[in-house]
Protein backbone atom coordinates (compact mmCIF):
# COMPACT_ATOMS: atom_id res chain seq x y z
CA UNK A 1 0.00 0.00 0.00
CA UNK A 2 1.49 3.37 -1.31
CA UNK A 3 -0.10 7.03 -1.08
CA UNK A 4 2.18 8.46 -3.67
CA UNK A 5 -0.70 8.26 -5.78
CA UNK A 6 1.02 6.19 -8.73
CA UNK A 7 3.53 9.68 -9.40
CA UNK A 8 6.43 7.82 -8.88
CA UNK A 9 7.31 8.34 -4.85
CA UNK A 10 6.27 11.83 -4.41
CA UNK A 11 4.01 11.16 -1.15
CA UNK A 12 0.37 12.71 -1.72
CA UNK A 13 -0.69 13.62 1.90
CA UNK A 14 -4.10 12.36 3.03
CA UNK A 15 -6.60 14.64 3.72
CA UNK A 16 -10.40 14.52 4.29
CA UNK A 17 -11.04 15.71 0.70
CA UNK A 18 -8.38 13.69 -0.68
CA UNK A 19 -8.42 9.81 0.68
CA UNK A 20 -9.96 7.99 -2.25
CA UNK A 21 -6.19 7.28 -3.77
CA UNK A 22 -5.82 5.31 -0.36
CA UNK A 23 -6.39 1.70 -0.75
CA UNK A 24 -6.80 -0.67 2.28
CA UNK A 25 -6.57 -3.11 3.94
CA UNK A 26 -6.82 -1.47 6.91
CA UNK A 27 -6.61 -2.03 10.41
CA UNK A 28 -7.00 -0.94 14.05
CA UNK A 29 -5.71 -2.60 17.34
CA UNK A 30 -7.39 -2.70 20.79
CA UNK A 31 -8.65 -4.61 23.56
CA UNK A 32 -12.04 -4.16 23.35
CA UNK A 33 -13.73 -7.60 22.04
CA UNK A 34 -15.88 -6.94 18.73
CA UNK A 35 -17.30 -8.79 16.19
CA UNK A 36 -17.70 -8.40 12.19
CA UNK A 37 -20.11 -5.39 11.53
CA UNK A 38 -19.44 -3.80 14.84
CA UNK A 39 -18.58 -0.14 14.59
CA UNK A 40 -15.97 1.86 16.13
CA UNK A 41 -16.66 5.76 16.52
CA UNK A 42 -15.78 8.74 18.28
CA UNK A 43 -16.26 10.14 21.64
CA UNK A 44 -14.43 6.86 23.89
CA UNK A 45 -12.05 7.43 26.41
CA UNK A 46 -7.85 7.88 24.86
CA UNK A 47 -5.58 4.86 26.16
CA UNK A 48 -2.93 7.56 26.41
CA UNK A 49 -4.62 10.18 28.36
CA UNK A 50 -6.58 9.68 31.45
CA UNK A 51 -10.14 11.68 31.41
CA UNK A 52 -9.52 12.49 27.30
CA UNK A 53 -12.49 11.79 25.07
CA UNK A 54 -11.38 11.70 21.65
CA UNK A 55 -13.19 13.01 18.48
CA UNK A 56 -11.60 10.75 15.91
CA UNK A 57 -11.23 7.25 15.71
CA UNK A 58 -7.94 5.97 14.73
CA UNK A 59 -6.57 2.86 12.52
CA UNK A 60 -4.01 1.88 10.00
CA UNK A 61 -2.78 -0.09 6.55
CA UNK A 62 -0.38 -1.63 8.38
CA UNK A 63 -0.79 -4.70 10.77
CA UNK A 64 2.80 -3.94 12.26
CA UNK A 65 1.28 -0.15 14.03
CA UNK A 66 -2.13 -2.18 14.86
CA UNK A 67 -0.12 -4.17 17.17
CA UNK A 68 1.62 -1.52 18.79
CA UNK A 69 -1.82 0.21 19.22
CA UNK A 70 -3.49 -3.31 20.36
CA UNK A 71 -0.50 -3.58 22.60
CA UNK A 72 -0.05 -0.15 24.13
CA UNK A 73 -4.24 -0.09 25.01
CA UNK A 74 -3.72 -3.82 27.20
CA UNK A 75 -0.60 -2.67 29.03
CA UNK A 76 -2.17 0.76 29.25
CA UNK A 77 -5.41 -0.46 30.99
CA UNK A 78 -2.88 -3.28 33.14
CA UNK A 79 -5.74 -5.85 31.98
CA UNK A 80 -2.71 -8.93 31.54
CA UNK A 81 -4.67 -9.29 28.29
CA UNK A 82 -3.38 -9.85 24.81
CA UNK A 83 -4.63 -6.95 22.65
CA UNK A 84 -7.17 -7.27 19.20
CA UNK A 85 -6.70 -6.31 15.65
CA UNK A 86 -9.63 -6.02 13.92
CA UNK A 87 -9.45 -5.32 9.68
CA UNK A 88 -12.20 -2.31 9.33
CA UNK A 89 -12.82 -0.22 6.46
CA UNK A 90 -13.81 3.46 7.18
CA UNK A 91 -17.74 4.27 6.54
CA UNK A 92 -16.59 8.35 5.64
CA UNK A 93 -13.33 10.38 4.62
CA UNK A 94 -10.27 9.93 6.84
CA UNK A 95 -6.98 12.15 7.16
CA UNK A 96 -3.60 11.34 8.04
CA UNK A 97 -3.37 11.15 11.78
CA UNK A 98 -1.22 14.12 12.77
CA UNK A 99 -0.01 12.90 15.56
CA UNK A 100 2.63 11.17 13.89
CA UNK A 101 2.75 12.60 10.17
CA UNK A 102 5.50 14.39 9.54
CA UNK A 103 5.47 15.27 13.75
CA UNK A 104 7.06 11.92 14.64
CA UNK A 105 7.40 10.44 11.58
CA UNK A 106 7.95 12.14 8.45
CA UNK A 107 6.33 11.13 5.21
CA UNK A 108 3.67 8.44 7.52
CA UNK A 109 5.67 5.42 7.01
CA UNK A 110 2.95 3.99 9.38
CA UNK A 111 0.14 4.56 7.47
CA UNK A 112 -1.69 5.68 9.96
CA UNK A 113 -4.96 7.45 9.68
CA UNK A 114 -7.70 8.46 11.65
CA UNK A 115 -11.58 9.65 10.87
CA UNK A 116 -14.50 11.19 12.77
CA UNK A 117 -16.96 8.84 10.85
CA UNK A 118 -17.58 5.07 12.05
CA UNK A 119 -14.97 2.16 11.15
CA UNK A 120 -17.01 -1.03 10.46
CA UNK A 121 -15.24 -4.24 11.31
CA UNK A 122 -14.63 -6.63 8.87
CA UNK A 123 -13.36 -9.18 10.64
CA UNK A 124 -10.29 -10.27 13.22
CA UNK A 125 -7.01 -10.46 12.51
CA UNK A 126 -6.07 -13.80 14.92
CA UNK A 127 -2.63 -14.69 14.07
CA UNK A 128 -0.18 -11.43 15.07
CA UNK A 129 3.20 -11.52 16.44
CA UNK A 130 3.78 -9.44 19.40
CA UNK A 131 6.92 -7.26 20.76
CA UNK A 132 8.85 -8.67 23.37
CA UNK A 133 8.17 -7.70 26.48
CA UNK A 134 11.26 -5.95 26.46
CA UNK A 135 10.64 -3.46 23.46
CA UNK A 136 7.02 -3.16 24.61
CA UNK A 137 8.70 -1.97 27.95
CA UNK A 138 10.98 0.36 26.21
CA UNK A 139 7.53 1.50 24.40
CA UNK A 140 6.18 2.15 27.98
CA UNK A 141 8.65 3.54 29.25
CA UNK A 142 9.08 6.37 26.44
CA UNK A 143 5.22 7.42 27.11
CA UNK A 144 5.97 7.50 30.50
CA UNK A 145 8.73 10.23 29.54
CA UNK A 146 6.46 12.16 27.45
CA UNK A 147 3.89 12.15 29.88
CA UNK A 148 6.36 13.28 32.67
CA UNK A 149 7.64 16.19 30.81
CA UNK A 150 4.37 17.51 29.40
CA UNK A 151 5.12 16.23 25.97
CA UNK A 152 2.10 13.87 25.33
CA UNK A 153 0.35 15.85 23.47
CA UNK A 154 -2.63 14.09 21.12
CA UNK A 155 -3.68 16.33 18.46
CA UNK A 156 -7.54 15.50 18.14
Amino acid sequence: MTTDGGNGGTRVPVTLGHCAHVRGPFFHGTRAALRAGDELVPGHGSHFQEGRVLRHVYFTARVETAVWGAELATALAGTGERGRIYEVEPTGPFEDDPNVTDKRFPGNPTESYRTRAALRVVGEIEEWEGHSPEVLQGMLDTLARLRASGEDVILD
